[in-house]
């Protein structure tokens, strides 16, 4: 017999770059951030790696909603209090969990989160996994970037990435 659907709770709060989407479980561990710009890609991605779920309008655990506040108004170690939870392949969690070794305001190459999680020869494969990250900003996607220090694909818009590692005070080629 199939399992019935896992409720999630969506929330929306206020950021400096727009409107932001907030995923929660039961358990209150952050399942998904996107913007409500790209609201499609962020249920695509849930519908994709996890058991089937329904959103329910609700709210975010407010220590979450503080870490991200706390975060946008320059405190950059908050988002490591976040708890957050994902599906996915064991693959997309490995580069997932190797993202949230970059510190913030230092970046790293495709090439270097291949190496990181022991698979060099992957760099493909991770920059596939790193696109399909359903928790933006607090399994900071956006400090990958290319291998000549320019900024790549961001879900969010390239606007939002260069904001946020100058946010961070991250060195980037900036085009």
């Amino acid at each position: 017999m199939p399992r019935p659907p896992e409720a999630l709770t969506l929330d929306r709060m206020s950021t400096p770059l727009g409107e932001g989407l907030l995923v929660t479980d039961a358990d209150g561990c952050l399942r998904a951030f996107d913007w409500t710009t790209h609201e499609t890609r962020l249920t695509t991605l849930l519908r994709r790696q996890n058991p089937p779920t329904d959103l329910v309008a609700g709210s975010a655990p407010a220590a979450t909603r503080a870490a991200l506040d706390a975060y946008f108004a320059g405190e950059l170690s908050a988002l490591d209090f976040i708890t957050w939870r994902t599906g996915g392949t064991e693959f997309q969690r490995s580069v997932w969990s190797a993202l949230c070794t970059i510190p913030a305001g230092e970046t790293l190459t495709y090439k270097g989160l291949a190496e990181r999680i022991g698979r060099p020869k992957a760099i493909r494969a991770v920059g596939l996994a790193n696109g399909s990250n359903p928790v933006s900003i607090v399994v900071p996607c956006h400090r990958v970037i290319g291998a000549d220090g320019t900024l790549t694909g961001y879900g969010g818009g390239l606007d939002r990435k260069h904001w946020l590692l100058s946010h961070e005070g991250a060195a980037f080629v900036d085009k």
